[in-house]
């Protein structure tokens, strides 16, 4: 016995099974002298309705998790590469996507004997807008044992570019946090910076000879579609 198999077999049972099933086997545990593992299981807390739903679709519509994980990928790479033109169309599949899942969530509830209200599939859809928007999320989501539905704050890594001078662009793909192309480039002798020939691969956040205007033009597009994206999802 050990804490992520006693952890995967609660969290696959009906919400009202989750405490006499957790207390079963932290008893096992501790006769078996296994006192840490039974301190550990016995910490173990029982799902919300919410996250137990959302945990069906793992468990029962495992087909479903690789497909939303891509899409949450290309959603923030979309974002990070202030590509309007792609996150209008990912607004529309993550808007149908998360409003099928939502409804089949509820559907597998109510089969295994608990019908589930609008309210409860506006959280499941909260959820996976946070599987969307956040790696961290998306990983706890896939692990199938949810204990409080996840929060969104209905925005992505770097979708809000300050339009500024080009250095204060997010340059690539990365931890969320803006990159200083300044700081980047390599020094010539005498401390002069060397000139800067074409992005660095991956770079979509400054195209070859793009002007001014026509880049705050093309910020202004990618932030207006990060809104309808993220507003299109909106349980």
């Amino acid at each position: 016995m050990d804490l992520d198999s006693v952890a995967d077999e609660l969290y696959g049972l009906r919400p009202e099974e989750f405490v006499a099933a957790r207390d079963r086997r932290a008893r096992d545990a501790r006769e078996s002298g296994e006192r840490a593992l039974a301190k550990e299981i016995g910490a173990l807390l029982r799902p919300s309705l919410a996250a137990w739903a959302g945990d069906l679709l793992v468990r029962r519509r495992p087909e479903e998790v690789g497909p939303l994980l891509g899409l949450g990928e290309e959603l923030r790479r979309a974002h990070r590469e202030l590509d309007g033109a792609r996150l209008r169309e990912l607004a529309r599949r993550q808007g149908e996507v998360i409003g099928a899942l939502g409804r089949q969530a509820r559907r597998l509830a109510e089969r295994e004997g608990h019908p589930v209200g609008e309210g409860v599939q506006r959280e499941v859809e909260e959820t996976l807008h946070a599987v969307l928007a956040d790696p961290e999320a998306a990983r706890a989501w896939a692990a199938g044992r949810l204990v409080r539905p996840l929060k969104s704050t209905f925005g992505f890594p770097q979708a809000d570019v300050l339009e500024s001078r080009p250095s204060e662009v997010p340059q690539r793909a990365g931890d969320g946090r803006r990159e200083d192309r300044e700081g980047s480039r390599r020094k010539k002798p005498g401390g002069k910076a060397a000139e800067h020939h074409g992005d660095e691969p991956g770079d979509k956040a400054a195209p070859h000879h793009e002007d001014e205007p026509a880049r705050r033009r093309r910020i202004k597009e990618a932030r207006r579609a990060a809104r309808d994206a993220e507003g299109a999802a909106r349980p």
